[in-house]
Order: C-alpha cells, then sequence, then structure tokens
C-alpha cells in the first residue's frame, strides 16, 4: 500500500465515523414486518387491492391469469412487477418496492386495455383494503390545508370509526392522507399518493383495525383501448414502539434520503435556500403575486440586497407576469387572466426579463416564475390568439370573482404538448431556473362534467376518467418539466403550491417542494407555531412566509420582522418576505442577524424533529411551544423556544430524551451567550430551564458535545 493509498484508506475511515447513520441504527426499524407486507404483494392472492369488474367482486389478483412476474434486487432495495390478464380485454400490472434500509414498503396497481374493444366496467376500486393487528388502536395525525390549518388529531379507534374524504381535486386541503397507526406494540405509517380525489376509512374489526382507501373516488368506468389507468401510490412504514417522536423521526429520515427530488441533473440533495418575492418593493399598487413589477422596478431592490450583503437564493417572480389571452396588459386580475403563459411586454419591452434573470445570476442568485397549467381563462381567446382548442377546456358552468372556472385538461395528451411547450419555452427564453406551479380552482368539480359529456357520446359508463388521466398527465407534466430542467441546467425540482398547500401529496413530493406550504402561513406567528408542530413531522421540506401580518397580503411591520417571527419560520425554505428598498427603516443589521442565525442552524431542520409541548390552534397563545432539531450523525442540535403572546409562564423545562444519557453536552444560548453543561441522562430527567421575561419571546439554544 503506498502513501497516498495510506491517506486514501485512512481518509475514508474518517469520513466513515462521522457519515450519517444507517437506519438499522434506529431502535425502532420494523424490517421483519416490511419483509411481510413486501411478500404478501408477490402474492396474487394476498395483494391488498379490491374492484369490481363486469359485477363480479375480486379481493385480491388471485383470481386473475399470472402472465409474468418479476423481482429482483436494486440499489436501495427490492423491485417487483406482476402482470395479470383480467379478460381478452384488460391486462392489470401491480408494482412494488421494499426500501430495505428503513423497511419503506410502496405500490400502485395499473389497469390497461390491450384489447380492440371497451372494456366492462371497472369500478369499486380499492387501493388498500388491510388488516393490522394489536390492541388500543389509535390514529395520530392532522388535517390539511386551509380550513383544515393542519389541526392535530388522535383518534382512539376502540371508541369511533375515523373517516376522510377529499372531493375537491387538491388532495391535501381540508383533509391530509397521511396517517399514523399506531396497533399493539407499535405502528405504520401510511400515506396515499395521489394528487386528485381520495378516501380513507379506519376501522377497528374485532383483534383487528381494518384500513381501506380509494383514490379517484367512486370510479366507475369502461377502459377503452389503449387507454390506461391507475391506483394512487401506497406508502406503508412499520415500526416498533409507540413513541411518536421516533416514529415520525424514522419517515423523516427515509423521506429526505429517498422520497426528496433532486436539485440539479447531477443527482445533488437539495440543501435548505431562501427565497425573496420584490413585489412589495416596487412602489405600484399590488394586487397579489408579482402584478406590480416591471422592467425599471427590479434593478434598486437587486443592487440593494447586493450592497446590504443579503445572498437571497432564489428571487421569487409570481402571478401576474403574462399578457391576457385577448393580448392585454394585465393590471390587476392576475386570478382571471391566466393561460397564455405569454410575457407581458408592455411591462418587460424587448429582452428586459431575461436581463434582469441573468443580473441575477451573475450575483449568485436563481430565478423562480410562477405558472398555473391547470387552469385557463378566455377560452375563446386563447383559441384565437396562442393556437388553444376549446374541447380540452373544461367548465361545470361555475363562477368565482365573476368569472368562469375552466380546467386545463392534462389528461388529453394533445393538450398537455401545449401546455408544456409554452412554459418551457417561457423558461427558456428568458433564462428561468425553476418552475413554480400553482392551482387556484378544485378541478374536482370540473372533472365529472367531461365525464358526462363521456357518458353521453360513448352511451358507457366514464365516470372518474377524466380526473384518473388528468393525474396522470399532471405527473407527467412534472416530469417532463424536470426533464427539460435537467437538460438545460437548471433546477430541477419544482415549487409547489395550490392555493397554498393543496398538492403535497407522497407521489407529487418527489418531484417537488411546498415552497409555501399554506397561504395562511403569511399571517399569524401563532399559526405558523401550531402548522409546524404538526405539518414538520409528515414533510421535512417546506417553507413559510419571514412575516406576521393580520391579512395574506398585508405588508409586515415596518423596520422588518423581528427574531420572535423570523425563529418560528425555520425552515428549509426560508421566505425573506421585506420591503427591500420602500420600507425607509427597514433594518439591515436585523436583517443579516436573522437571516444569519437560520443560516447557522439550517442544517439541522432537516434531521431529526421533537415537539416539546402540546399541539395549540393559532387561537391559543398562553403557553409555550418548543421545538428540538437533532441531527443523530453529528449529535449536534438546537431547540427553539416560543413564550407565546399571552402566556404568564417565564419559565419552561425542556426535557431532551434523545440524547445519549452517558455523554456530557454543551449548551449555549443564542441571544447571549450563557452556557450550560449538563449530562444527557440530565436533560433527560431534570431538563434545561429556559426564561424568558416578557411575552412574545423566544430563546435558541445550540447543542453540541462537550
Amino acid at each position: 500500500m503506498n502513501r497516498f493509498t495510506s491517506f486514501l484508506f485512512l481518509l475514508l475511515l474518517a469520513l466513515a465515523s462521522v457519515a450519517a447513520p444507517m437506519a438499522s441504527q434506529r431502535k425502532n426499524l420494523n424490517l421483519s414486518e416490511s419483509r411481510r407486507i413486501y411478500n404478501n404483494l408477490l402474492k396474487p392472492s394476498a395483494i391488498p387491492v379490491a374492484f369490481t369488474y363486469d359485477g363480479k367482486d375480486y379481493h385480491g389478483l388471485g383470481a386473475l391469469t399470472l402472465v409474468s412476474k418479476t423481482e429482483a434486487a436494486v440499489a436501495t432495495g427490492r423491485k417487483a412487477s406482476l402482470a395479470f390478464s383480467l379478460d381478452e380485454t384488460l391486462a392489470v400490472k401491480m408494482d412494488a418496492f421494499l426500501n430495505e434500509e428503513f423497511g419503506e414498503v410502496e405500490y400502485t396497481v395499473w389497469f390497461e386495455n390491450k384489447g380492440n374493444k371497451p372494456s366492462k366496467v371497472l369500478e369499486k376500486v380499492d387501493v388498500a383494503v388491510m388488516d393490522f393487528k394489536g390492541n388500543k388502536p389509535t390514529l395520530v395525525s392532522c388535517l390539511g390545508d386551509h380550513q383544515g390549518q393542519y389541526a392535530a388529531y388522535e383518534k382512539d379507534l376502540t371508541k369511533e370509526k375515523a373517516y376522510f374524504r377529499s372531493d375537491g381535486g387538491r388532495a391535501t386541503h381540508i383533509v391530509f392522507p397521511y396517517f399514523n397507526l399506531q396497533h399493539g406494540d407499535g405502528g405504520t405509517l401510511i400515506a396515499i399518493g395521489w394528487a386528485g380525489t381520495w378516501q380513507a376509512t379506519f376501522e377497528k374489526q374485532q383483534a383487528n383495525t381494518h384500513f381501506t382507501a380509494q383514490s379517484c373516488n367512486d370510479f366507475c368506468s369502461v377502459i377503452m383501448p389503449g387507454e390506461k389507468v391507475r391506483t394512487a401510490l401506497m406508502v406503508l412504514l412499520p415500526y416498533k414502539g409507540r413513541d411518536v417522536d421516533n416514529a415520525f423521526n424514522l419517515w423523516r429520515a427515509w423521506f429526505v434520503k429517498y422520497n426528496m427530488p433532486r436539485a440539479s441533473a447531477k443527482g445533488d440533495a437539495v440543501y435548505p435556500f431562501s427565497t425573496s418575492c420584490w413585489s412589495g418593493d416596487t412602489g405600484l399598487p399590488n394586487s397579489d403575486g408579482s402584478i406590480s413589477e416591471r422592467f425599471y422596478t427590479w434593478k434598486r431592490t437587486l443592487d440593494r440586497l447586493v450592497y446590504e450583503k443579503v445572498d437571497i437564493d432564489y428571487r421569487w417572480f409570481d402571478a401576474g407576469w403574462y399578457f391576457d389571452p385577448a393580448g392585454n396588459t394585465v393590471m390587476r386580475d392576475w386570478w382571471g387572466t391566466v393561460g397564455s403563459w405569454e410575457l407581458d411586454s408592455i411591462k418587460w419591452p424587448g429582452k428586459s426579463f431575461r436581463e434582469s434573470n441573468e443580473a441575477c445570476h451573475k450575483v449568485g442568485m436563481k430565478v423562480l416564475v410562477w405558472f398555473e397549467p391547470e387552469r385557463v381563462t378566455h377560452v375563446a381567446d386563447l383559441v384565437k390568439n396562442y393556437g388553444y382548442k376549446a374541447e380540452w377546456a373544461i367548465s361545470n358552468g361555475r363562477r368565482w370573482r365573476n368569472r368562469e372556472v375552466f380546467t386545463n385538461d392534462l389528461g388529453n395528451p394533445e393538450c398537455l404538448n401545449w401546455t408544456l411547450n409554452r412554459i418551457t419555452r417561457m423558461m427558456l427564453d428568458n433564462e428561468v431556473d425553476l418552475f413554480r406551479e400553482d392551482n387556484n380552482s378544485d378541478p374536482g368539480t370540473t372533472w365529472p362534467l367531461q365525464d358526462s359529456l363521456q357518458n353521453a357520446t360513448l352511451k358507457l359508463p366514464r365516470t372518474g376518467i377524466t380526473e384518473n388521466k388528468a393525474i396522470q398527465g399532471h405527473y407527467e407534466l412534472w416530469d417532463r418539466i424536470i426533464d427539460f430542467c435537467a437538460k438545460n441546467g437548471k433546477s430541477t425540482f419544482i415549487d409547489n403550491c395550490a392555493s397554498g398547500g393543496g398538492r403535497n401529496d407522497i407521489e407529487s413530493l418527489r418531484r417537488s417542494i411546498p415552497f409555501l406550504r399554506s397561504d395562511a402561513d403569511r399571517t399569524t406567528t401563532a399559526l405558523r407555531l401550531s402548522m409546524s408542530s404538526t405539518f414538520n413531522r409528515w414533510i421535512p421540506y417546506s417553507g413559510s412566509s419571514t412575516k406576521e401580518s393580520e391579512g395574506e397580503l398585508d405588508g409586515g411591520m415596518a423596520g422588518g420582522s423581528d427574531f420572535y417571527i423570523t425563529r418560528a419560520s425555520w425552515l428549509p425554505v426560508y421566505n425573506l418576505s421585506e420591503s427591500w428598498t420602500h420600507d425607509e427603516i427597514l433594518d439591515y443589521d436585523r436583517v443579516r442577524a436573522t437571516y444569519g442565525e437560520w443560516k447557522r442552524y439550517r442544517h439541522l431542520l432537516i434531521k431529526d424533529f421533537y415537539v416539546l409541548t402540546p399541539w395549540h390552534s393559532k387561537n391559543d397563545t398562553d403557553g409555550w411551544t418548543t421545538f428540538a432539531y437533532h441531527d443523530p450523525s453529528s449529535d449536534e442540535g438546537v431547540i427553539v423556544a416560543f413564550r407565546q403572546e399571552t402566556c404568564p409562564d417565564s419559565d419552561f423545562t425542556a426535557k431532551l430524551k434523545f440524547l445519549d444519557p452517558k455523554t456530557m453536552y454543551r449548551l449555549e444560548n443564542e441571544d447571549n451567550g450563557a452556557v450550560v453543561t449538563l449530562s444527557g441522562a440530565q436533560l433527560a430527567t431534570t431538563g434545561l430551564t429556559i426564561s424568558l421575561d416578557k411575552p412574545k419571546s423566544s430563546a435558541v439554544w445550540h447543542i453540541t458535545r462537550q
């Protein structure tokens, strides 16, 4: 062994000693149960799906003719595919995967007409029909966005059945398709990966908990020749023990390592980053989005940020930058004028928008741009001016903001291609780095109209077919945009928005990150803390605003947000919400301090997460909210504690049960430099007492090994 080889060997040993621990080091892994679930997926009769075809009920796929079965080892586990024939027209396929490091199991079922005539009627398709053994079944999770506001719930299934249904077509509004089912001496983490409608039921039945789930609610349709439909992606992660934090941290670790999209074509991991939208810094009236931005407004902001050494990662360019479908400039109604995806050359003459983006690139800043591809307006004008086809627009006659609501039919391949080309051309022509998608309508209300038209034309049932093809098309649109970005040196993940947090299903999050997990996250700090207590357990990567305001579209406080607000905004996506030049009293020293603090701790925000206080709603501000983040590989952590607005208690004791009891730890207060040295055993039992003199204040304690 020569000197270089010896050095390399020693270096690799050193790196191995500080590398992230394998999941096998987590004591709550339940790999035997994971293998049992996966192995059952290889047995046709045990595949946990059910459906009715031509009036006959099927439970599992054992009654079908097995055509082929493949199973093989892959880099991260085992992958299997079973193909079946149901009759002379319909083929059925089940794809399954086992992650051998974490024990995550997943599967999807496909139905494809490979014949030359319509299939019989396929209906009552359950993507999951499962029984979980064990006493004291309890369901622990949260609701979705909008009126759900990610509110925590815990349901004792011995006392009540739990039923959830989402019909709007944006999967994570109101209810949330993520479930922690505790049963016996452990549990199973479950996610339904479908961006449209879904439903789920959990019911105690004798010694078992019976779980059923559907995607594409109430599907009842023939499948036409060459047509393919699918179920949701079902994800299951079994675990041992009933420690809620340990269960969710197993999920978070798996999610970050295996469910996250990549940052670039090279396969780089996404590292926590910052954004800033400059629409509130134009000096012009702004009705939301970036509708007030012009070719002459951006440079002043960029120059000031460079001068003040505020190095933001992404410039956020939001709604309102496009011509309306008639070719007119849009002054206020960004919502009612979408569809052309043609840059407004009145606001941005010549190559001025591209030049502004190139200027951002020169100082190390990338650019993201807002689109809304699932909705169109002024259909006749789109047809006349932009080559759109009227049949691609689906409406049920409903009006909002005095505009008819049209859904863009991404399930139509021709419409999908038209939409994709409009988006990628704009991104390519203007040096845009990242695609931000929004959806400000409930397509679940319009898809059925297209179904009914097909019913009438074909004289055959077609309920659910439009949604199923639309969601497939939506995933394909994202895949093709990511492929375009990979080929052109752009960011290979998507900023995912649907009026806030409407499209955060597990499969969408393999392609995207919710830069703003909720529109309501732009309001009070109390709501932000409430949401973090629940949402962060399931989805490690997301963002919120760094402002506090009474209304979502109101500006933040003059002079800039204080430490209490910005610390409550500690998420891997840090959206700086300031008026950079038009706030004449903006405290840049404080901006640099709060932003710098987030930078110092951002690497911990994607590690293990602990909620040390009970959940509270946005209206409950009389207690403490305290979080801890911990990296088990480096044994570094941070405590972020908030004495809320009306809290009478000046002290809170944080008990940290996740540290090594035999190790001595150094805890340093970020604000005053105070240092406390305690053992892991002391921190677990006696704890660290945190004192704050007044309500609406916060503390940060950095944890390292002594």
